[in-house]
């Protein structure tokens, strides 16, 4: 059982390698530090060169939307590194209480349906995501490990599922509503 444990550690940790796809800002230098001369953004022809090879289907978002999606996006990572925390020692109500973080509700249905407006197929893989893991719960009630687990690496396969097919592409109001025929929201969802 500890392999399995650390197969699905290391499945967790492979899925979430390089799934964002822009560079995020660098964090602030320590007080009393400077920053480095090049820690300026990303030069316009780079980013262009970077999207060029990187041919998987664009998630047209606004910024604020993109923020608020990596968010969840690293809440999501924590929640499964509480799953499998929990599993090594048999927490299964942690397991649930976690596994419950990721799974389906009616809001975050109405969320993925939001952020995937501009990308057909995108809200489909979403919500297969958080339906799958909610058979992550449903194991944990039962307090079958293996079942746990084995439902782990499938919600694990929704996302790399995902990531190998989309990213996020962070756009202004006007193409963002070309791209969706939705008005821009004032605030995320």
């Amino acid at each position: 059982m500890k392999h399995r444990i650390i197969l699905a550690t290391a499945l967790v940790v492979a899925a979430f390698l390089g799934c964002e796809s822009k560079p995020e800002a660098p964090p602030e230098p320590p007080s009393g530090t400077s920053a480095p001369a090049n820690s300026a953004a990303p030069a316009q022809p780079a980013q262009a060169a970077l999207d060029g090879m990187d041919k998987r289907t664009p998630v047209p978002l606004l910024p604020m939307m993109a923020n608020h999606q990596k968010q969840n996006m690293r809440d999501h990572l924590v929640a499964v590194q509480e799953i499998v925390s929990a599993l090594a020692t048999r927490d299964f109500a942690a397991v649930e209480r976690a596994a419950g973080r990721i799974g389906y509700s009616e809001q975050m249905g109405r969320m993925c349906t939001h952020m995937g407006a501009g990308a057909p197929g995108f809200t489909a893989q979403a919500l297969n995501f958080h339906h799958t893991a909610d058979k992550i719960g449903g194991a944990a009630k039962k307090q079958d490990a293996d079942a746990v687990l084995k439902a782990l690496g499938e919600t694990l396969a929704t996302c790399t599922t995902c990531h190998t097919a989309f990213k996020q592409q962070v756009v202004d109001d006007a193409t963002w509503t070309a791209a969706t025929k939705m008005s821009p929201p004032s605030s995320p969802h």
